[in-house]
């Protein structure tokens, strides 16, 4: 009786602990926790975004204390791999970053020196993409197109 108590007593703990770790343990297709922070660095601010139709969202960030942009394309349903992209430019100096690929959850970064200077930028997910022109600049009007291609 003592045997099959201790026995019983083990399974019960091995059963909890297995059932524990599969509670907690996220599936594939779970939402991450990305954030254009998490993407760019904790230092760079969103100050603007573009939704990617119903797909996901591109993202530009700023850091104020090195002057730089960051872009990133995030999902909004993560899963399998798809074509995603990304892209900034800043005109008056012809710096421009990009990413693209496929991937699960987020494209990016990338990023360019743009203090002081208006910036283009944009993003893509599947055969929807978005562009940004003139963006962050108070002498231009910004002007935002989406494509499905």
């Amino acid at each position: 009786m003592r045997f099959n108590r201790s026995v019983l007593t083990a399974v019960t703990f091995a059963t909890l602990a297995l059932g524990t770790t599969t509670a907690l343990a996220a599936p594939a297709s779970a939402a991450p926790n990305t954030t254009p922070q998490k993407v760019c660095g904790s230092a760079y601010k969103t100050v603007n975004s573009a939704a990617v139709g119903s797909l996901g969202t591109v993202y530009l960030t700023y850091n104020a204390a090195n002057g730089e942009n960051c872009v990133a394309t995030i999902r909004n349903n993560p899963g399998t791999a798809v074509d995603m992209a990304l892209w900034i430019e800043v005109p008056d100096t012809s710096e421009r970053g990009e990413d693209y690929g496929r991937y699960t959850s987020y494209a990016g970064p990338a990023y360019v020196y743009g203090k002081g200077h208006c910036v283009d930028w944009g993003g893509g997910i599947g055969n929807v993409h978005v562009q940004v022109y003139n963006s962050n600049c108070d002498a231009r009007r910004e002007h935002r197109v989406t494509e499905v291609r």
